[in-house]
């Protein structure tokens, strides 16, 4: 079981070299969703859409799991928040289900991330909608998080975080969050559909 980043790292090594020295290129199908949905928590949305298209078309048609999982990858690139959960509430198979969970759970707090420093004010259904949760679940996690919640205007007041998440940050980890902000920087113009 996938348990932290380091762990996360080395199962995607560990993927890629499997892909790489499968007989005639392609590997097995778990092989590729597993290492689909790593690049999808790793929120390395070009590697995810590159090795998306180089799945033959026969091994995408007979492992539907892939497609479930890509789906969640559009979402994601088009910053669709409620769309990226809709598409994580499926049942995933062993083989990928615990890097879903913890998936849902990465994305859930790039959403409270963007809200925290977006928003002066959010309304409680559109907080909930972002972070995919019911309302009451979310005004319980904006309260916990120190947000000023306002029951009678249905508003939440969310409060930036006293460090900063670049406070000590490499450069390439400000590049990296660069590209992350225009996904277009880094794999180009086109759509993702494919």
């Amino acid at each position: 079981m996938v348990t932290n980043l380091e762990s996360i790292k080395k199962l995607a090594e560990d993927l890629e070299k499997q892909e790489l020295d499968a007989p005639g290129g392609i590997p097995p199908s778990p092989v590729y969703a597993q290492l689909l949905v790593i690049y999808l928590y790793q929120n390395d949305l070009c590697n995810a859409k590159y090795l998306w298209k180089r799945i033959p078309q026969n091994v995408k048609n007979s492992h539907a799991e892939l497609g479930l999982i890509w789906k969640v990858g559009q979402k994601m690139w088009l910053r669709d928040f409620p769309g990226v959960y809709a598409a994580l509430n499926a049942d995933w198979s062993e083989n990928v289900g615990h890097i879903m969970q913890a998936l849902l759970e990465n994305v859930r707090k790039r959403a409270v991330y963007l809200v925290s420093h977006a928003y002066s004010s959010i309304s409680m259904d559109d907080l909930a909608a972002f972070v995919g949760m019911p309302v009451e679940q979310a005004i319980v996690a904006a309260s916990e998080q120190g947000w000023k919640v306002d029951t009678a205007s249905r508003m939440v007041k969310p409060c930036r975080p006293s460090v900063s998440q670049n406070q000590g940050a490499s450069s390439e980890d400000q590049l990296y969050k660069l590209t992350e902000l225009n996904p277009w920087v880094c794999c180009g113009s086109g759509f993702i559909a494919g």
